[in-house]
């Protein structure tokens, strides 16, 4: 995939499959912002972490016509396991064939264990009602940043 998601520009439509067994496209959430938050791994410390935070924060989204949707390449079984265990309102995305990650440029190359290995850096994109890209972290550190995007989601509204 050449296209790449860019600031102040439309992000191209997208779908993927999803938790409930539903598939997310963009294009249906017109009218709404989206923050979409990028996380290496289900069910690790940072990852859990990050998606209480936005769990714990959910209704301040949902006033501000914010859906929030996570994304990892686990699979939708794995994310179902994750999503149950932490009591997340929100849905996770799959995104094992990388397209999202992609889309987004989020796969860097990351030390694990003294060893290089090609992993997803934690991001976290903010697209507006129309669909377009207005905000992004990247090589977000956990701790303050849920309450970085909820303000950017005011300044939006």
């Amino acid at each position: 995939m050449t296209k790449q998601a860019r600031i102040d520009r439309k992000v191209p439509d997208f779908e993927a499959p999803a938790t409930g067994g539903k598939t997310i496209r963009l294009s249906d959430l017109k009218g709404q912002n989206v923050v979409l938050y990028f996380y290496p791994k289900d069910s690790t410390p940072g990852c859990t972490r990050e998606g209480q935070d936005f769990r714990n924060n959910h209704l301040k989204f949902r006033r501000r016509k914010t859906v929030v949707l996570g994304v990892s390449r686990d699979s939708l079984k794995s994310h179902e396991r994750f999503k149950e265990k932490q009591g997340f309102p929100f849905d996770l995305l799959s995104d094992e064939d990388e397209a999202l990650c992609s889309l987004f440029d989020v796969i860097k190359m990351k030390n694990m264990y003294g060893k290089k290995v090609r992993g997803i850096e934690r991001s976290t994109f903010l697209i507006d009602k129309d669909g377009v890209l207005r905000r992004e972290w990247r090589g977000v550190k956990v701790a303050g940043h849920v309450e970085e995007v909820l303000e950017a989601c005011k300044a939006l509204n």
